[in-house]
């Protein structure tokens, strides 16, 4: 097999408009998440991490399909993680939404975990304006772990960035 690249930002806009183009709209978490907040890149990056509406799954699926995407893991409904070489990995995360604008996951062993509406906001990536998760929400999803060398410094930058030390403020946030 291959070797799958890490995902750069054009690839990162590629699958965005991807998932638009089936009506899928998605949030960026993870590494990609934080540098949307900063502003800018900050290292490479071993996926793409996305929030999808689950009702959009099997779009989003067909729609990455097109661009060579095949899954790889399969732990849906929690996840699941498709990859295409030379073009990165994307690990797709359905979420439902329910009245008041909040997101909800389904976790390992029937756990859910909750997004609140308010930790949605925006970011940017290579010149373009794109959903996110919050600065709060990201500190959030990097904790009940082990740290590795990129969390910490994902989470020096989330520091950075809530007391507007990053060299541009927080995003103010919204339900999507």
């Amino acid at each position: 097999m291959t070797p799958v690249a890490y995902v750069d930002a054009e690839e990162v806009h590629a699958v965005l408009d991807a998932l638009a183009s089936v009506g899928c709209p998605a949030w960026i978490g993870g590494g990609w998440g934080v540098d949307a907040l900063v502003g800018r890149q900050t290292r490479s990056h071993r996926d793409l991490d996305l929030l999808i509406p689950a009702d959009r799954e099997a779009a989003a699926l067909r729609s990455l399909g097109l661009l060579g995407y095949e899954v790889e893991t399969d732990w849906r409904p929690v996840r699941v993680e498709v990859v295409a070489a030379r073009r990165g990995r994307v690990d797709l995360h359905p979420v439902t939404f329910d009245a008041t604008g909040d997101a909800h996951q389904a976790g390992l062993d029937g756990a859910s975990f909750r997004y609140p509406g308010e930790g949605f906001t925006t970011g940017t990536i290579a010149g373009r304006t794109v959903g996110c998760l919050s600065v709060e929400q990201q500190v959030l999803l990097h904790s009940g772990y082990a740290p590795r060398a990129v969390d910490l410094a994902d989470l020096a930058l989330l520091r950075q960035l809530a007391s507007g030390a990053a060299g541009r403020p927080p995003q103010a946030s919204g339900s999507p």
